[in-house]
């Protein structure tokens, strides 16, 4: 079955060295209002991955980071109303500023298993898996 549009975002596991990850939950009016996910967004055109999540984090979170320090670590392939979304997740350990939610609704850092009684967006669940798995 074809696809008639493919939907291009990438997110981040911000890792801050206690072993949690960065998450926000989603604010009210939009889709998949209350839910949590990982900080990142939309690839625009003629825009690399890690350009995007750089822009990305910027935006929601205030922070600047260097592309070098985004590191690939899982993906998630999805159909999302008529669409299909290919989420493309990275790691960062390294960044400048503090996490502050300008988007978003909270910010909370939580542990790979805390993460998995947490309700998020379906293409978010098996990030979290690999997360855990990689421990």
């Amino acid at each position: 079955m074809g696809v008639s549009e493919m939907l291009l975002v990438v997110a981040v596991a911000m890792h801050d060295g206690k072993g949690r990850v960065l998450l926000q939950q989603r604010p009210p009016g939009k889709p998949m209002a209350g839910l949590w996910e990982f900080p990142g967004g939309k690839i625009e055109a003629n825009e690399s991955p890690e350009a995007a999540l750089a822009r990305e984090l910027h935006e929601e979170l205030g922070i600047t980071l260097s592309v070098k320090d985004l590191v690939p670590l899982a993906f998630a392939s999805e159909p999302l109303a008529g669409r299909h979304l290919l989420l493309l997740l990275y790691g960062l350990r390294e960044w400048e500023g503090e996490p502050v939610a300008h988007h978003a609704t909270e910010l909370r850092w939580v542990t790979p298993v805390e993460m998995r009684a947490m309700p998020m967006p379906p293409a978010d669940v098996p990030l979290v898996e690999a997360l855990v798995g990689m421990g």
